[in-house]
């Protein structure tokens, strides 16, 4: 089933975007790209913004990866009630955590900001880990069983 596929990848590239986020506070350069959304060159980064580049390219494929299982979440008739809720917080933690990313930036990463990044992080992750076990627990579809 696309659902299963779809929000355990979500999951992981979320899991993978927290590791990224984690590196990037701890070594110091979240600032290292000062501009929001793109660095100073573009699209193409300069060796100097690569590790902040990195995290953004994560959060904006992260952020797509949320919206599309919620799509397919609410879409889906098999899907519980509970399962597109927890999608849909989902959908608008990962908005919330695209904006207030930008605000860390334009603030200059103030800790109170930073510390509310981390916190919405944690709860993103834990609307996409409610999906995805609401996923595993779904009744396989009859067009995907083969009888001999």
């Amino acid at each position: 089933m696309i659902l299963k596929a779809l929000s355990f990848a979500t999951l992981a590239v979320l899991f993978s975007l927290i590791f990224i986020g984690g590196y990037v506070s701890a070594s110091g350069v979240g600032l290292s790209c000062p501009d929001w959304p793109l660095c100073p060159q573009g699209l193409i980064p300069h060796e100097d913004f690569i590790i902040e580049y990195i995290h953004r390219s994560v959060a904006a494929t992260t952020g797509l990866l949320v919206i599309a299982t919620a799509v397919f979440a609410i879409k889906s008739k098999d899907a519980p009630r509970a399962m597109k809720v927890a999608s849909l917080i989902a959908t608008a933690a990962v908005i919330g955590q695209i904006v207030l990313g930008a605000v860390v930036i334009v603030e200059r990463l103030h800790a109170v900001l930073v510390t509310a990044h981390l916190g919405l992080g944690l709860v993103l992750f834990s609307m996409v880990l409610m999906t995805v076990a609401f996923a595993f627990r779904m009744p396989a579809t009859k067009a995907i069983m083969v009888k001999d």
